[in-house]
């Protein structure tokens, strides 16, 4: 059975930030992620790591005014030297949590701007940040996000997210692989992670429709789970869903077998 982390931006919403880690201590997790932690001290965040022996495995670097409806700024022209900011605030975060690698979103295509000077922007912002993570010791990571969801998300597809990663060059830039998004835009999970495994370094789930925790939609997650045991990864799986009644029901599947 893969190993999994709890996602603390989308469960135990129901207390502050700073009180979930306890949390998903108490329902077994020996891992978290979480989208962003700079709302926060830093010092206040590897306190809770530590006394509740957690390992924080994924943050993303920062993407803009998440309130204002920003997604990632990498593909915005108009924004590099903010995207280039994020990189050194993510990467100080990042050492002074203890996580090896950081997640980056590509952001929402700005309207009136060429496919070419958007793919060529993000591009160059991968590059500056994956020199940079490496010379900090940490993996760069991209995600592609599915349209519904996000409109305008300008990565979409894992073959997108390979090639875009073969124009980079970085020997210590991956996919992060959402199954709930690969779902939405592609299906044909189990091949193409199979194909694509060995440029995948982190997964997330959640199940489809409705993005809840695995066993209430249409994802064959027991097939799934076992299919990643075969090939034999070893990545961590944030559980990155929205319960569909409690956090606490929506654990359920971990404790019980699904069928």
């Amino acid at each position: 059975m893969p190993r999994f982390a709890a996602n603390l931006t989308l469960l135990f919403t129901e207390v502050p930030f700073l009180d979930r880690f306890a949390l998903a201590t108490q329902a077994g997790f020996q891992a978290v992620e979480f989208l962003f932690p700079y709302a926060y001290r830093a010092e206040d965040i590897r306190e809770r790591l530590d006394t509740h022996g957690l390992t924080l495995v994924l943050h993303n670097l920062p993407a803009g005014d998440w309130d204002a409806g920003d997604r990632g700024t990498a593909c915005h022209p108009d924004r590099i030297q903010e995207f280039r900011t994020g990189v050194a605030q993510g990467i100080a975060y990042a050492k002074a949590l203890g996580v090896g690698q950081l997640n980056c979103l590509a952001g929402i295509a700005p309207a009136g701007v060429s496919d070419a000077v958007l793919r060529q922007t993000l591009v160059d912002n991968l590059a500056f940040a994956a020199h940079a993570l490496k010379e900090a010791g940490l993996r760069l990571l991209i995600e592609p996000i599915n349209r519904f969801d996000i409109p305008g998300f300008y990565l979409n597809y894992t073959a997108q997210a390979v090639a875009i990663l073969d124009e980079v060059n970085a020997d210590n830039a991956f996919v992060q692989y959402d199954i709930y998004h690969a779902q939405r835009m592609e299906g044909e999970l189990a091949a193409t992670i199979t194909r694509h495994l060995p440029r995948i370094c982190h997964m997330q789930l959640a199940d489809n429709p409705g993005r809840h925790e695995p066993g209430t939609g249409e994802i064959n997650y027991p097939f799934l789970f076992a299919h990643l045991d075969r090939l034999g990864y070893t990545g961590w799986i944030g559980c990155e869903y929205r319960p569909a009644t409690s956090t606490q029901a929506g654990l359920g599947w971990l404790q019980h077998p699904l069928k």
